[in-house]
């Protein structure tokens, strides 16, 4: 009889099967207790039974909660420098230079991306119910019901749409070309994108809201800032039930990805030790 009965190669299978089963299930636990607190947070509407509420409770705010509405400007919108007539309160401009380098060892030029420019913009902007103004130009700040956000580049999960990708070849003269075979390094290419969070989006924000005590409306204005207990300052740009689908989809692939890895582990233990067994009492 072999010393060694059972193959190495599948015991090493084996565990590590089991291995991803058990991490697969600690992040379904993780976010699947994401998903219980985040169906637990209050969602509401920016109109006026929010304001009566926040008017009603002590120290006129919430701590956390969550508000889904469509983004307005307060005064003007930022326009699209590439795309006309489209317009937004974030935006997200980068360039990037593309790269190449000698490498003497292989006798190749090998790619690398470099100066890298970000530049944010954003103007002050609130969220509106269905229904309100979404248009540039603002609302008027009289009878309106509307949230402002607060310090919005704060926020995590604020996905912008790009709106314009553009990558072009590097031009270059005949002194560039003999500099830059001198020096080993060539810039090949160039490209840039802009991203907006445009007006009339869906977003969802989560964080502590508050009455402004200096409204000008009449004490019609509620902000919504990041919360001063620790929780994330979140604008998803998406409805309310859109991002807890989202989540509950990422707990149940976990869930399954745990289930399928346990199986496969449990199937290949339960034949290998069948197998042994057979050899080991085979007459």
């Amino acid at each position: 009889m072999s010393d060694h009965p059972i193959n190495p190669l599948v015991l090493i299978g084996v565990g590590s099967s089991f291995g991803l089963s058990a991490l697969s299930c600690h992040f379904y636990r993780v976010k699947n207790e994401e998903l219980r607190k985040l169906k637990e947070i209050p969602i509401f509407k920016p109109d006026q039974h929010l304001l009566e509420l926040l008017k009603a409770s002590p120290r006129k705010r919430f701590p956390y909660i969550a508000v889904q509405g469509l983004v307005q400007p307060d005064g003007e919108p930022l326009a699209s420098e590439f795309v006309p007539r489209r317009f937004g309160v974030v935006q997200k401009i980068s360039e990037e230079e593309h790269w190449e380098y000698w490498n003497s060892l292989t006798k190749t030029w090998d790619s690398r991306s470099t100066n890298r420019k970000q530049t944010n913009h954003t103007v002050p902007f609130s969220l509106v119910a269905l229904g309100g103004h979404t248009t540039p130009g603002g609302h008027d700040g009289v009878g309106d019901v509307y949230v402002k956000v607060q310090n919005p580049l704060e926020a995590t999960g604020l996905d912008l749409d790009r709106v314009h990708r553009l990558r072009h070849a590097a031009e270059g003269g005949v002194s560039d070309a003999i500099l830059e075979d001198l020096s080993g390094e060539r810039v090949v290419a160039k490209a840039e994108s802009e991203e907006l969070l445009r007006v009339g989006a869906t977003v969802t924000g989560f964080g502590e809201l508050v009455l402004e005590a200096d409204a000008g409306a009449g004490g019609r204005v509620m902000r919504l800032q990041a919360p001063k207990d620790g929780r994330p300052f979140i604008l998803a740009p998406t409805d309310y039930k859109s991002y807890v689908a989202w989540h509950d989809s990422s707990a149940s692939l976990w869930k399954m990805l745990a289930v399928a890895c346990g199986a496969v582990g449990t199937t290949v233990l339960a034949g290998t030790i069948y197998d042994f067994l057979k050899k080991l009492y085979r007459p």
